[in-house]
């Protein structure tokens, strides 16, 4: 029992340390109504539906093939990993942060494990990562604290854009030039035998996953597919429903009511609003790192009117910490699913890469600010 015990918690990491943040945060803020707004139901909907989509598309072998077919275009590790990447980035532009990586990393992991290339496996999905938290930047709904801060402070749309693209521009270089430097310029090709897909059954869980995905851009109401997608599955899957990763889904819980109850300490208001009086961009930033970025943005915004900075902070301070983004843990769970006893080696990689990133995408805003007046 106790071994069961121990077993979960090394495999559940992060979801007992929001578990227990939340539960050392309710003795401060006891428990009452306004806990009910701390949950965003539309993102917890859109988690528990693509993620069950992809482990019905998993079961198919959608991604298998598609992974094939990625090799086959590009042969060699180096081009596989960039188009890898780029997929990640423009997706997150496209159908938010958290989404892109519950779609694309499946699909790195495919191509790597499939054509015998594991020894890249951490690097790539920590740059999908970076693509994804950096990638949504540039749109208003790329991240979900884009679309509260674009909807709060009524920002134009090409305002937006002209804020973002600069640093986003940067990230692009960024990780073009992370993919040609630690990435080998070496054959790639499938060592296993090539497997076909079910016409019938693969055309019906795209058309779940599109169903989903129309959650983001508003389409349909959110409460449509979580009744749709369940009930199809469990006619035609039931093995992938069983297959979705819960523990993951109560991460964001827990740490939904961690951040709620963070925002309502007044020590902490207090102290990130005298902050906010000295730079804007510096504090959201390192807010970020602690808190994560959509709480971040929601609480800062109740201090300052300098939505331009805010904006860009808790945009490039969504890379740093393993917490300063929620995508952050959808990958790092995906992980250490596969590599359960490569944790560490996994955080201290991505510890690198992401406070590299957001070294130099801070000196560079700063220096941009400075020329600008």
């Amino acid at each position: 029992m106790l071994k069961n015990v121990k077993s979960f918690i090394k495999s559940n990491t992060v979801m007992v340390v929001a578990l227990c943040a939340a539960v050392l945060t309710s003795f401060i803020v006891p428990p009452d109504r306004e806990y009910l707004g701390y949950f965003d139901f539309k993102t917890l909907t859109c988690l528990f539906c693509v993620l069950a989509v992809v482990c019905a598309l998993k079961n198919v072998n959608f991604f298998y093939v598609l992974a094939e077919k990625i090799v086959e275009r590009f042969k060699t590790a180096r081009m596989s990993i960039l188009a890898l990447v780029y997929i990640t980035f423009i997706g997150s532009m496209l159908i938010a942060n958290d989404m892109a990586l519950l779609t694309f990393l499946p699909l790195g992991y495919f191509v790597l494990s499939a054509s015998r290339k594991r020894k890249y496996m951490a690097l790539t999905f920590i740059l999908q990562n970076i693509a994804a938290n950096l990638g949504g930047m540039l749109t208003p709904f790329g991240n979900p604290q884009n679309l509260y801060l674009y909807t709060k402070f009524s920002i134009p749309t090409d305002e937006f854009m002209l804020i973002m693209a600069p640093p986003f521009l940067v990230s692009v270089a960024m990780i073009t030039f992370c993919c040609f430097v630690f990435v080998k310029n070496e054959p790639l090709k499938f060592e296993e035998e090539s497997l076909s897909l079910e016409p019938k059954r693969t055309g019906i869980y795209l058309a779940l996953f599109a169903l989903a995905i129309a959650i983001v851009f508003r389409g349909i109401p959110y409460w449509i597919s979580l009744i749709v997608i369940p009930a199809v599955l469990f006619f035609m899957d039931r093995k992938a429903l069983k297959m979705v990763d819960y523990p993951l889904l109560l991460t964001f819980v827990f740490f939904f009511v961690f951040a709620g109850n963070m925002a309502r300490i007044e020590a902490v208001r207090e102290f990130f609003s005298t902050l906010l009086e000295k730079s804007t961009l510096l504090f959201s930033v390192i807010s970020c790192q602690f808190i994560s970025n959509v709480p971040s943005a929601i609480l800062l915004s109740q201090f300052t009117d300098n939505y331009p900075d805010l904006l860009v902070g808790v945009n490039i301070g969504g890379i740093g910490t393993l917490i300063a983004s929620l995508a952050s843990l959808i990958t790092f769970r995906e992980y250490t699913k596969h590599h359960p006893h490569h944790a560490m080696y996994y955080v201290e990689t991505f510890s690198a890469f992401n406070f590299s990133f957001l070294g130099v995408l801070l000196a560079f805003m700063f220096v941009m600010k400075a020329v600008t007046g």
